[in-house]
């Protein structure tokens, strides 16, 4: 639900249209052997692949970085509760 809710409320540019409108960029990326595993697990745990989860990080850092451009805290909470962990540094 997070992805779709950043998909939501971004504003759409000529870069955000969806895949099959647009052409692909292909990306090279060193990570760490445990970043690698760590893609695999979130990839194996979320029924994805790693290109999924990174694009879903990604979308997940959009939706911070707005939030706090705003003035508004991103974090974590138990449902109809307030904020029990604040995510900073992002």
């Amino acid at each position: 639900m997070g992805f779709q809710m950043a998909q939501e409320n971004s504003k759409l540019g000529s870069n955000d249209l969806p895949n099959n409108e647009r052409g692909k960029v292909r990306l090279s990326l060193d990570i760490s052997p445990e970043l690698n595993a760590l893609l695999e697990r979130l990839a194996t745990t979320t029924g994805g692949t790693k290109s999924d989860v990174l694009r879903k990080a990604i979308a997940l850092m959009e939706v911070a970085v707005e939030a706090k451009r705003q003035g508004k805290k991103f974090g974590i909470a138990e449902k109809d509760q307030p904020l029990a962990t604040e995510i900073i540094g992002l």
